[in-house]
C-alpha cells in the first residue's frame, strides 16, 4: 500500500480544484525550472537547480537522465539518495488528482538505485537502497532494498538474496571484492 494523504473534493473533479491546493505561481516556477532541467546535459547544474529552486533532496553523484520529469506541483516531496541513476523520460509523481479526491505522498528513492528509462513512480512509494527497477515499469508500491522489480503491473523479479546469488554465479570473484 502506498503512503498517501487523501483529500476529498466536492463538485467538479479534483483537477478543477488544483489551484485551491497549490499556488499557480509555484506551479509556473516549478514547471519552468523542470523544463530547463529536463533538457540540460549538465548533471551538476540540474541537481543544483532542483535542490535550490524546487527543494528536492538529491544525493551526491546522483544522475537524472535527459527528460526525467519530477512532480511539477510538489517536487519538495521527492527524495533521491546518493549515486542513484534515474533513467531517460522517467516520471516521478508526488501527487495524483482523481475524480472525488486528490492524494499527496512522499517519494523516497534510496542510495545506489537504478531506475530504467520510461518508468513512472507514483506518490507514496519507497524504493530501497541498491534496488533495480527495469525500464517502462509502473512503480505502484514499495520496492525492497537490493531487489530487482519490473513490469506493469510491477512485480519483484529477484529478491536481494537471489540478486546476490546471481552476482556470485556471474562473477565468482564478486565475494572477494
Amino acid at each position: 500500500m502506498r503512503r498517501t494523504e487523501r483529500y476529498r473534493v466536492k463538485g467538479a473533479n479534483s483537477l478543477w480544484h488544483m489551484y485551491d491546493t497549490v499556488s499557480f505561481w509555484k506551479v509556473a516556477k516549478c514547471f519552468t525550472i523542470i523544463t530547463i532541467g529536463r533538457f540540460t546535459p549538465f548533471l551538476r547544474l540540474k541537481n543544483w537547480l532542483y535542490r535550490t529552486f524546487l527543494g528536492m533532496k538529491i544525493g551526491d553523484k546522483t544522475s537524472l537522465a535527459l527528460m526525467v520529469m519530477p512532480d511539477t506541483m510538489y517536487p519538495e516531496r521527492i527524495s533521491i539518495g546518493n549515486n542513484t541513476v534515474i533513467g531517460f523520460n522517467t516520471t516521478i509523481l508526488a501527487h495524483e488528482y482523481l475524480i472525488e479526491e486528490y492524494r499527496l505522498g512522499d517519494v523516497v528513492i534510496g542510495h545506489h538505485v537504478m531506475v530504467g528509462a520510461n518508468s513512472t513512480i507514483l506518490p507514496g512509494v519507497e524504493i530501497g537502497d541498491g534496488a533495480i527497477v527495469s525500464a517502462a515499469t509502473l512503480v505502484h508500491r514499495d520496492v525492497p532494498p537490493g531487489c530487482m522489480a519490473g513490469g506493469n503491473p510491477m512485480r519483484i523479479i529477484y529478491t536481494a538474496e537471489q540478486m546476490a546469488e546471481r552476482k556470485k554465479l556471474d562473477n565468482p570473484k564478486w565475494e572477494n571484492e
